[in-house]
């Protein structure tokens, strides 16, 4: 190889470590598989029993993409149980989700990227009203 080969090669080499081939690919989220379909077909399911709890400011959307309770004392003290198993199986069926989806892209390792994502995602659809966390983690209505 000549010196202008070399020092190619060594900047290719030094890109690939500042921004790996890996990491520069975007995530697809249109991917579909089984798991995906059954986890959404859940969440979706589940939605109609958690909108309510959005409504009244009870619950809303975590930093971390999840769902968590924002004011327990929204919540009849007949339903918090309930609302508590509800959210316990909604953030499952959502962190299978970020999971399965980083890795039906081959990626396992993007899963943080699938999870912002989605986060962001589920703020900008979120009805008005509802209650989200900041990357503070303070809870702001929309």
């Amino acid at each position: 190889m000549d010196f202008r080969s070399n020092s190619q090669v060594y900047a290719w080499n030094l890109l690939d470590l500042l921004i790996p081939p890996a990491e520069a690919a975007v995530p697809n989220f249109d991917v579909n598989t089984p798991a995906i379909r059954k986890l959404q077909a859940s969440m979706k399911q589940r939605h109609s029993q958690l909108k309510g709890f959005y409504q009244r400011g009870a619950i809303g959307f975590t930093q971390d993409a999840l769902v968590g309770i924002r004011d327990l004392s929204a919540v009849p003290l007949k339903q918090r149980g309930q609302l508590k198993n509800l959210l316990k199986a909604e953030n499952k069926d959502r962190n299978q989700l970020y999971r399965e989806i980083a890795r039906a892209n081959g990626h396992p390792e993007w899963e943080k990227d699938v999870r912002s994502t989605f986060g962001k995602t589920w703020i900008s659809n979120a009805g008005k009203g509802w209650w989200y966390q900041n990357s503070q983690g303070g809870w702001v209505q929309k």
